[in-house]
Formats: C-alpha cells, sequence, structure tokens
C-alpha cells in the first residue's frame, strides 16, 4: 500500500513519479489521456500511485503549456431543436475519440447573440469554433476568418469558410424522386428558410428531379417558411386546401413533415393513404410516429467529424467544403398513387 502524508500540499506529477519508482516523464506519458494506453508494469505501478495518492492531472495547465487547451467550441441557435442536439451530440463523439473536449453555447436566431456567444468561447480559451449557425446572410464566418481563428461551419455553409454539411441537393433529390417513382406528378415543396443554405439547396434538388421528370415545378405547389412544426401546419394546410391539392409533399426538414401531416388529419386526409409525405434529417421520433414518416437521413456522424479535421487543419485536401451523402429511409407515409 502506498502512502502520502499530504502535509496542506496538493500531490504533484513528481509525487506519483517517485511513489511508482520512475520519472516523471514517464509518469507524465502514462497519465496523459492523448496517449494510448500503457500495459507495462511501470504504467500499472503509475496508475495505482495515481489513484491511491488522489493525483488528479491539470489538463488545462498542460494544454496551456502546448499552447492549445483541447477545447472546441459548438454554437448552435437552441438544443431544443432535435437536429441541433443531434448534430452536438455527435460532435461531442468525434471530439471526445480524438481525446477533446466540446462545449455548447446557444445564440438563438440573433446575430448580435451568435457573435457575443462566440466571443465568449473564445474568451474561455477553446481552441476552434464549429458553427451551426451559418444562415447565408451570416458576417460571423468572415469574421473569424478575417482574425485568423480556426473554425468550420456544420450543416450549413456560406460558401468560404471550411464547411461540413450534407448533400442537401442530394437529399432533395432522392426525396423527390422517390415520389415520382411512385407515381406522383402533383408534389408540393416545403423549402424551409430562403436565407439557409440547407434550403436553398434543398429545394434546388427536388425542383432538378421535378425537371428531369419532364414535371415543371409549379410557384402555386411550392412554399418557403421557417422550419418549425407550427410552420408545416400552416403551410401543410394551405397546400392541402388549394383547389387542385397535391398529392404528396416534401418538407424540407422532419418538423415540417410533422406539422403537414397534422395538418392532413386536421383536414381528415390520412398520411400515407390520402397524401404521401417526405421529411428530412431522419430525427428518431419519425420512425415512433402513428404513421411512421419516410425521410432523408442525415449523416450526423460523418458530418461531425470531418467538421474537426476542417476546424483542426488535419484535412489538408484543400477543399472548403466537404458533402456527407445523404439516405432515403421509405416507410408507411408515402405510397404509390393509384392510377
Amino acid at each position: 500500500m502506498i502512502s502520502h502524508d499530504d502535509q496542506g500540499r496538493g500531490v504533484t506529477l513528481k509525487d506519483v513519479a517517485q511513489a511508482a519508482g520512475v520519472s516523471v516523464s514517464t509518469a507524465s506519458r502514462v497519465l496523459d489521456e492523448r496517449n494510448r494506453p500503457s500495459t507495462s508494469s511501470a504504467a500499472t505501478r503509475v496508475r495505482l500511485a495515481a489513484d491511491e495518492l488522489g493525483y488528479r492531472r491539470n489538463a488545462v495547465a498542460s494544454s496551456l503549456r502546448r499552447g492549445e487547451t483541447g477545447t472546441l467550441g459548438v454554437l448552435v441557435p437552441r438544443l431544443t431543436d432535435t437536429v441541433m442536439a443531434l448534430m452536438f451530440e455527435a460532435i461531442e463523439r468525434a471530439a471526445r475519440a480524438r481525446r477533446h473536449f466540446a462545449l455548447v453555447a446557444t445564440c438563438g436566431d440573433d446575430p448580435q447573440e451568435e457573435t457575443r456567444a462566440t466571443e465568449t468561447l473564445l474568451d474561455r480559451g477553446v481552441d476552434t469554433v464549429i458553427l451551426a449557425t451559418a444562415r447565408l446572410d451570416d458576417t460571423l464566418p468572415a469574421s473569424l476568418r478575417r482574425r485568423r481563428i480556426p473554425h468550420a461551419l456544420v450543416l450549413r455553409s456560406d460558401g468560404v469558410s471550411p464547411s461540413s454539411v450534407g448533400d442537401d441537393d442530394a437529399g432533395g433529390f432522392l426525396a423527390v424522386r422517390h415520389l415520382i417513382d411512385l407515381g406522383h406528378r402533383r408534389i408540393g415543396l416545403l423549402n424551409g428558410p430562403a436565407y439557409t443554405s440547407t434550403g436553398r439547396d434543398r429545394r434546388a434538388g427536388a425542383e432538378r428531379a421535378l425537371r428531369e421528370a419532364g414535371i415543371e415545378p409549379d410557384p402555386a405547389l411550392s412554399c418557403s417558411v421557417g422550419y418549425g412544426v407550427s410552420d408545416g401546419i400552416d403551410a401543410g394546410r394551405h397546400l392541402l386546401e388549394l383547389p387542385q391539392r397535391p398529392t404528396a409533399i416534401f418538407a424540407a426538414n422532419d418538423n415540417l413533415a410533422i406539422g403537414v401531416q397534422t395538418a392532413a388529419r386536421l383536414l381528415g386526409y390520412v398520411p400515407g393513404r390520402d397524401i404521401s409525405i417526405v421529411g428530412y434529417n431522419d430525427i428518431p421520433l419519425v420512425a415512433q410516429l402513428p404513421v411512421p414518416l419516410t425521410s432523408v437521413r442525415t449523416a450526423f456522424d460523418s458530418i461531425a467529424a470531418t467538421a474537426l479535421e476542417l476546424a483542426t487543419g488535419s484535412d489538408v485536401r484543400g477543399e472548403p467544403i466537404r458533402r456527407a451523402l445523404p439516405t432515403l429511409i421509405p416507410r408507411e407515409s408515402t405510397k404509390r398513387l393509384a392510377p
């Protein structure tokens, strides 16, 4: 049993090294969580000594000596948004795999709050910033570029800063191509906000699928709305009350699609029977709905891992935007249109 007389002072790395009978540099390597765990007898003695002496490595001080903190800041509009929560969890997993630590801050949709939250993260000494908030008109990425602050955007892109996104054009195409293959020709589009690259690109892919099938996009069947469930209810009701309503609707995120399902039921239509609906992102809830939702699955973990590579400079391919391919997950909310 190792004993230690504290004498009112904290346990140091030198204390651990002496108790284990190794050099300070050996003890430091063993206790550095960034290194692969060693199973040697010396490493075992070091870990035993650290446990019995109550030694706790000061990761912040160690990182500061190296000129970095091993911490990244993640900025999201809100964590009540399931997609943002899923994205942060994926980033946190990717950071943990690299033995980094992720901090999250929220800013709503206010550009001033976005800037304030980012500066707060930087004041806390984060090495890099990952933004899930970039609007097409957002000035923050340009500010970070001017100040040479390492950063990356996720899920959205301003077309300049390093960005890790889903291939939203391909996802929009997959969604509408699926509906066309089921025989639908009159397809409504709920495109999401026009100020986001996701809304823009998903719409572009959807319209490309229509045109390739010889269907000219109908402005009367296309709406740019917010990404909330209530937006889906209002826009869904509008489309379903048209004199010539669509037989299918592609909604640019799952919240919108859930809203469309609600609107359909309020109007007496059964989703999957009277109206086919496709969402986007494939959040966990949609598979558990009374009528499980067909959705385009976003590769959150792949996007997160690439974002960290871009933000830390370990991805050296030189291309500023990386796109992860989505996958269509068919469920009961879509069906073949009766002839």
